[in-house]
């Protein structure tokens, strides 16, 4: 009797502890494949519109920087201007005469604006007739031994553009673009004069204890500012250019119609009053360089010499910091920007 108890009660347990068999579900494959599917419509187009955001930062960002760059730029020039007191138009720069300093090497450039300025010079001419030299005891800092003076310089801007492609200036490089173009600046000084000197081809102080008031090489010191088209530079001997900015725009834009009198009527219409009957000067004469009506220029001045007014006009091209195909796109005007300036000089001495 207990042991067929025991076998009962054996049974039982094991029948409890078989029970129905657990069994673990997991994905199938076509679910994997639905889920990938369905993951890959929902993420593609956020990361498309991510990707589009960025892009689009980025390219307001370098607009942002071109057009600070071009205000710049033009604040500078408008600066430079005003303290000038002949300025050339493009008949005065093409004249023969006229010797500017080329472009710089590996280059080719054009002069745009030309002109001279007068600059101050504080504390330079020492009052005593006798002293020969400008030097730190003749003319000490803050001193009442030494009066101011001025002296004239050369001020030339070219459009600069490399031959080949310049790691420099030209960024991105590859893809088969363009280089963008840039401004460089010369100036070639006059020297401080000893007003007491006899010897014309030599006018200066001693300058040994202050070289920074010597003239530069390239100044031909028997230059009149009364005749502004002889002896402008002894024609070599130029320093280096410094460039004022880059990212200037180098589409050749054609097919776009524009004012063909843009100068002449910025400028008020200025006439030629040498002859008998005062007569318009043309606007091959004021804009420079002269351009086609149909061709659109991206660094370019309107000069009236008679009353030494210069208007000047600048175009970026902020697309050309991100890519290389960045021509002009009359669609995407805004990565364009332009900028200018009209600006009249201090007049010529003894005006």
């Amino acid at each position: 009797m207990k042991t067929l108890l025991r076998l009962l009660l054996k049974s039982q347990h094991q029948q409890n502890r078989s029970g129905p068999a657990q069994t673990e579900k997991g994905m199938t494959l076509v679910e994997l494949l639905v889920g990938a599917i369905m993951a890959f419509l929902i993420i593609t187009p956020m990361l498309g519109f991510v990707v589009d955001m960025l892009n689009t930062d980025r390219r307001e960002q370098v607009k942002s920087n071109t057009e600070q760059d071009l205000q710049a730029a033009v604040d500078f020039i408008a600066q430079d201007l005003s303290q000038a007191i002949y300025i050339y138009d493009q008949a005065g720069i093409t004249a023969p005469t006229v010797k500017l300093p080329p472009p710089p090497t590996n280059t080719t450039g054009t002069p745009i604006l030309v002109f001279w300025k007068r600059q101050q010079i504080k504390n330079a001419v020492p009052i005593n007739s006798t002293v020969s030299a400008k030097t730190p005891s003749a003319c000490p800092p803050n001193g009442s031994e030494c009066n101011d003076t001025y002296v004239l310089s050369l001020v030339v801007y070219y459009q600069v553009r490399d031959i080949a492609p310049n790691p420099t200036w030209c960024q991105p490089l590859g893809g088969g673009g363009t280089c963008p173009t840039r401004i460089a600046r010369y100036e070639i000084r006059d020297g401080v004069k000893n007003p007491n000197s006899s010897n014309p081809t030599n006018p200066y102080y001693s300058l040994t204890d202050a070289d920074e008031y010597a003239p530069d090489a390239a100044f031909e010191p028997s230059f009149d500012i009364s005749k502004p088209l002889v002896n402008v530079t002894k024609g070599a001997g130029f320093k280096d250019a410094q460039v004022l900015v880059n990212y200037i725009d180098h589409s050749q834009l054609t097919g776009i119609p524009i004012n063909p009198a843009e100068c002449q009527t910025a400028l008020g219409n200025p006439k030629d009053t040498t002859g008998v009957t005062p007569t318009d000067i043309p606007e091959t004469t004021l804009r420079i360089p002269p351009a086609p009506p149909d061709i659109v220029k991206s660094f370019y001045a309107c000069v009236d010499t008679s009353k030494n007014i210069a208007r000047v006009t600048l175009r970026g091209n902020s697309l050309r910091r991100i890519q290389t195909d960045a021509n002009y796109d009359a669609s995407r005007s805004a990565y364009f920007p332009t900028a200018s300036v009209q600006v009249q000089g201090l007049g010529a001495l003894g005006k």
